[in-house]
């Protein structure tokens, strides 16, 4: 079993710096937001659609190169591994044919999310966006995986936190699992279509193998 990962939100919480970097691009751009505002749920979908959908008609290109001068230096630290995935990980590696790492995430930052935590060991290869948006889209990026992998979806299964994992794997034909430790909710991952749920690291294994 070839077994893909889900980076912000599975293997790594990454809120603390991916709020602070949308914080800190919305200010620079005169965006007014309250303090309170709930920024977790623009975790996880591409860039591009997350200033989109915050910013309405400024220019998102710009929104995303501020955010990125402050992610690039800082955000990208503001970062931790989950409790329990690093023996998830070595469990899983030990058993899968292998593991990769597909996240919506520009490869070039998580690359060296993944080597900062020492979880590079790990994986086969890390497959993420291009920093011009290409890949952006889950379902894209899966396709091109199994494509350059030469994989079957059959023999693939997804883990992440969110919709577009979700939904991105269904896409391909790939079985999917929702993880509820990450920024996605239960009704969320249901109704995306996940194949099964799992609520914590440490039962993923058994998710995987029974």
């Amino acid at each position: 079993m070839h077994v893909l990962i889900d980076l912000d939100g599975t293997l790594t919480d990454s809120k603390p710096g991916i709020v602070a970097c949308l914080r800190h691009a919305l200010e620079q751009l005169e965006v007014g937001i309250d303090d309170d505002f709930d920024l977790e749920p623009y975790i996880g979908p591409p860039l591009r659609d997350v200033f989109t959908s915050l910013c309405g008609d400024i220019d998102s290109e710009q929104a995303i190169r501020i955010y990125r001068e402050r992610f690039s230096t800082t955000g990208l630290y503001e970062n931790s591994v989950y409790d329990g995935i690093e023996a998830c990980l070595e469990k899983l590696s030990a058993r899968a044919e292998s593991l990769y790492v597909a996240t919506s995430k520009p490869t070039i930052y998580s690359e060296r999310i993944i080597s900062h935590f020492g979880l590079d060991q790990y994986f086969k290869m890390i497959y993420g966006s291009h920093l011009d948006g290409r890949l952006g889209n889950k379902a894209e990026l899966l396709s091109h995986l199994l494509q350059r992998e030469n994989i079957s979806a059959s023999d693939t299964v997804m883990i992440g936190d969110r919709k577009f994992d979700i939904t991105g794997a269904r896409s391909n034909s790939i079985r999917s699992i929702g993880v509820l430790w990450g920024y996605g909710s239960e009704q969320e991952l249901r109704d995306a279509g996940a194949d099964d749920l799992c609520r914590h690291p440490d039962q993923l294994y058994r998710c995987l193998f029974g």
